[in-house]
C-alpha cells in the first residue's frame, strides 16, 4: 500500500488513515477466513494474505512514529503536535499488538487441533475416527473465533475511543491557548493605539511651539528696528537744534 499525500492535506496524516483502513481490512479478513474450514484453499490463501498484511501494517506503524520523531528533531511540528501524534502511534501500536496474538492464537489452535485429529491413540473406534474427520471439515470454531475477534475489536475501539479523548483534550488546550494569544493581541494593540495617540498629541505640541519661538524671534528682530529708528531720530533732532 503506498501511503502518498492527497491534494494539499497533511503527508503524516494521510499515512495514519492509510494505516487505519488497512487495520480494518485486516480485521476483515480474520472474519472472512473464519467462515471457511482451515483445510480449504480459501482459509489457506487469507491466511497467507493476512501475514503479508500484518508485516506491512508493522512496517507502516514504524514509519509513522520514525516520521514524528524526525519532524519534532527538525522543529517542523510542535511539541503538542509531536505528543498528540506520538498517542496515536501508540493506538496504532497496541492495535498491532493485538492482530499478531489474534494471529498466534488462532495458529497455535490449528496445530493443536490437528494434532488431536492426526493423532491415532486418541480415537480407537473407526466410526469415531470417521466422524472426528468428518467434522475437521466444517467450521465449529467459527462462532468461537467471531467471537474473539468481535471483543478483541470492542477493546481496540475502546482504547480508540480514548486517544480522541485524549486528541480532544489537547485540542481544548490549543483552543484556550489560541484565546489567550488572540487577547494578549489585542492588549498589545491597545496599547500601540494609545502611544501612536500620544505621539500625534506630541507632534502638534511641537509643532505649536516651534511657530510660537519663529513668532518671537521675528518680533524681537522687529523691536531692534525700532530702537534703531528711534535713536536716529533723536541724533536728527540734536543735530537741529546745534
Amino acid at each position: 500500500m503506498a501511503l502518498v499525500s492527497i491534494g494539499d492535506s497533511d503527508p503524516w496524516l494521510t499515512e495514519y488513515d492509510a494505516c487505519e483502513k488497512l487495520f480494518m481490512e485486516i480485521m476483515e479478513q480474520f472474519i472472512a477466513r473464519n467462515k471457511h474450514p482451515k483445510s480449504s484453499q480459501v482459509y489457506v490463501s487469507l491466511s497467507a494474505n493476512i501475514r503479508i498484511r500484518l508485516r506491512q501494517y508493522s512496517r507502516e506503524v514504524q514509519e509513522l512514529k520514525n516520521k514524528v520523531d524526525n519532524a519534532f528533531r527538525s522543529k517542523t511540528i510542535t511539541a503538542e503536535e509531536a505528543e498528540r501524534r506520538i498517542r496515536q502511534v501508540e493506538v496504532l501500536q497496541s492495535r498491532d499488538v493485538k492482530l499478531q496474538e489474534l494471529q498466534a492464537v488462532t495458529s497455535n489452535f490449528a496445530s493443536s487441533r490437528s494434532k488431536l485429529f492426526t493423532s491415532g491413540s486418541v480415537f480407537t473406534d473407526p466410526g469415531a475416527t470417521s466422524s472426528a474427520a468428518s467434522d475437521d471439515d466444517k467450521p465449529l470454531d467459527t462462532q468461537l473465533s467471531v467471537t474473539d475477534l468481535m471483543v478483541q475489536k470492542n477493546k481496540i475501539l475502546q482504547e480508540q475511543d480514548k486517544g480522541l479523548e485524549e486528541l480532544s483534550k489537547v485540542i481544548a488546550r490549543q483552543k484556550q491557548i489560541s484565546v489567550t494569544i488572540s487577547n494578549e493581541l489585542n492588549h498589545h494593540n491597545e496599547i500601540i493605539d494609545d502611544l501612536s495617540s500620544h505621539m500625534d498629541t506630541t507632534d502638534e505640541t511641537l509643532i505649536n511651539r516651534t511657530r510660537g519661538i519663529q513668532t518671537i524671534s521675528s518680533k524681537d528682530r522687529t523691536c531692534g528696528y525700532w530702537i534703531v529708528i528711534i535713536f536716529l531720530f533723536i541724533c536728527i533732532i540734536t543735530v537741529s537744534f546745534l
